[in-house]
């Protein structure tokens, strides 16, 4: 194994042949053995695209040569494109202001941008720092690339996911909207409803999740770059962050503008704190579809089952042929680890301390892993569960017909009370409301009939 010398201000140190990082990043590399966490890669891409942007402002404002800024963009671009992964092996563990990332980054870039400037036997050179630092510190372009990777994540990833559920979900109502099925509250049998009726709820909540989703993006647009050490903007022109916001909307079809006040946006992560909470609403939301789901399709004979799930692998490892709601499994403890790392984002960010917040990684890491959690979740579950979701009709139906709780459509006609002492005989003695009804002489066999009719009783009342 080969290796190279590499300098920064603190002399000198050994970095493998093969590696593209510098000084800083191997001191990083070496001091923060700690778990496997890594920086994200998502958080690396949205960094590459700062630095792309950057080089191009700084070559525009005249603060170096068009060919420095030339290599940088293309080194930039081999980063986005997910060439160089391997050469950002940070540890989430680090500085909490995500400064050996920011030079992780940075020398990467130096190191191709030489290389290329070295082959063109060339005499200039690039500095991790000098060049492609410039106008720039970890304090503002670490919280712009929390932003900027959140906001593509959650356009690219998440929300398509989203709305494939709902589009299946839609066809899954309309396939079942004319099956008429018994409703439970407290888990306890009550008034009738259809099936469609009920996944329109499920569609509702993502529907507003969706749109929680969006609000919380309009805020996460607005970008601390140009702040620099402190937010005064101190070594940067003043044209550069918004000049770099610009760039970035570009290069990515989406708006970003520069925060208002610099100040509150390099201590302040309250922008990420709305957005997770709009996950962990998803979250909660899923974990209430994947337990109906799980519940109503119990069984096969001793449970609830009125629907069926896809056989998609053997349930046990001793009971043969046993079919397990694993979607639903899977599906809500992704909701637990997601409502765990709602804590911990909360927490972090609460954490800013004069003008700098230092649990920037910790906090992004914990909203990337949530939002490619539930991505990646939404996706299994509609593939592996949803698609091939069905209603076993005749438990259904048999389910409705026998319940006490129709009893509920008297109530109009004759009383809560004497509805209720209906009930009670019918469940006491094993006859249906009917005969108990007819039984008391509360209502003859006809009077029940005309009044007692599930098409009218599931009917919606409400605009």
């Amino acid at each position: 194994m080969s290796f190279r010398i590499e300098r920064d201000t603190m002399g000198e140190i050994r970095v493998e042949s093969q590696n593209m990082w510098g000084a800083q990043t191997e001191r990083s590399r070496k001091n923060f053995k700690i778990g496997l966490e890594k920086m994200p890669i998502e958080v690396i891409y949205a960094y590459a695209l700062i630095k792309k942007s950057a080089a191009k402002v700084n070559g525009e404002l005249g603060k170096f040569t068009r060919k420095k800024a030339e290599v940088m963009i293309n080194a930039c671009d081999q980063i986005i494109q997910g060439k160089l992964d391997e050469q950002f092996p940070l540890s989430v563990w680090q500085t909490g202001s995500g400064t050996q990332t920011n030079m992780n980054v940075n020398e990467v870039i130096a190191h191709i941008c030489n290389k290329q400037l070295k082959k063109e036997k060339l005499s200039i050179r690039v500095h991790p720092n000098d060049d492609v630092n410039m106008g720039q510190s970890s304090n503002d372009t670490f919280p712009t690339a929390m932003h900027v990777a959140v906001v593509l994540m959650l356009k690219e990833e998440l929300l398509p996911e989203i709305k494939r559920l709902i589009q299946t979900l839609e066809q899954k109502k309309e396939e079942y909207k004319a099956i008429i099925k018994i409703g439970r509250t407290h888990l306890q049998d009550a008034t009738p409803l259809t099936v469609g009726q009920e996944i329109s709820g499920w569609i509702h909540m993502l529907d507003v999740n969706e749109k929680m989703i969006k609000e919380s993006m309009n805020h996460l647009r607005h970008l601390a770059i140009g702040g620099t050490a402190v937010g005064t903007g101190l070594n940067t022109h003043p044209l550069f962050g918004m000049k770099v916001c610009e760039e970035i909307s570009r290069l990515t079809n989406e708006t970003f503008k520069t925060s208002p006040n610099k100040f509150h946006a390099l201590t302040s992560h309250d922008e990420l704190v709305f957005a997770h909470g709009a996950l962990k609403a998803l979250a909660a939301d899923l974990m209430k579809i994947a337990n109906d789901i799980r519940w109503l399709a119990s069984g096969p004979r001793c449970g609830i089952g009125e629907m069926k799930i896809p056989a998609n692998e053997p349930g046990s490892s001793i009971m043969p042929g046993k079919v397990n709601p694993t979607q639903s499994e899977a599906v809500t403890m992704i909701a637990a680890q997601v409502m765990g790392n709602d804590a911990t984002v909360g927490f972090a960010a609460s954490q800013g301390n004069f003008q700098l917040n230092v649990f920037k990684p910790v906090i992004v890491y914990n909203v990337i892993q949530s939002i490619r959690l539930l991505a990646d979740g939404m996706r299994s579950f509609h593939d592996h569960c949803i698609k091939g979701l069905q209603v076993n009709e005749e438990v259904t139906q048999h389910y409705v017909e026998n319940s006490l709780m129709l009893v509920t459509a008297l109530n109009p006609h004759i009383g809560y009370e004497k509805a209720a002492k209906i009930a009670k005989e019918a469940y006491e003695h094993g006859i249906s409301l009917k005969e108990a009804a007819n039984k008391l002489q509360l209502l003859t066999e006809e009077e029940f009939d005309q009044i007692v009719k599930l098409e009218q009783m599931i009917e919606s009342r409400v605009e």
